[in-house]
């Protein structure tokens, strides 16, 4: 008799909430050109850099592309650039950019609300008002983080706000 493992479902089918492979590779990969000394990097070069597969990266960058995040140059010499300073393009830009909504439940989205199929009242909802609050908590970090925060945190990883364990 064949052993076959079993197949357990991506951690994303619990989590929800949880940053997407996409959203993760986008961060590095804009991480990546905003370090850049020259400001114009290869997908070839942030690919290896980042151990981010490349095929996957040059969709990724189109669609940073597609939402003003990053300027291409075509050529030998072409690449990418952050279309706005580091310090004006936030973690929350990013995410939506990839993934589309930060928000858990779709009523709680501030750019894509859905009222909720199954609600019988929003205005009593134990479930909106909660993820309301963690609506309001995850933006209030991702909002405020900007790439060069974060690259500032990196040269100086004892100012970085300390994390939670979970």
């Amino acid at each position: 008799m064949l052993y076959t493992p079993l197949r357990f479902p991506a951690v994303q089918d619990f989590c929800p909430g949880m940053l997407s492979q996409r959203a993760r590779y986008a961060l590095k990969a804009l991480l990546d050109v905003a370090r850049a000394s020259d400001g114009l990097s290869q997908v070839a070069a942030i690919a290896e850099r980042e151990s981010i597969p490349r095929k996957f990266l040059e969709t990724i960058m189109s669609d940073l592309r597609r939402a003003g995040l990053v300027t291409a140059t075509r050529g030998n010499a072409g690449g990418y650039r952050l279309a706005r300073p580091a310090d004006l393009i936030t973690f929350a830009d990013v995410l939506r950019a990839t993934d589309g909504p930060i928000s858990m439940l779709p009523c709680v989205s501030r750019n894509f609300y859905e009222r909720c199929e199954d609600c019988r009242d929003e205005a009593t909802c134990a479930l909106r008002r909660t993820f309301s609050e963690v609506r309001d908590a995850v933006n209030a970090v991702l909002e405020h983080r900007t790439l060069a925060a974060a690259i500032a945190a990196e040269a100086h990883p004892a100012a970085a706000p300390e994390t939670a364990s979970v």
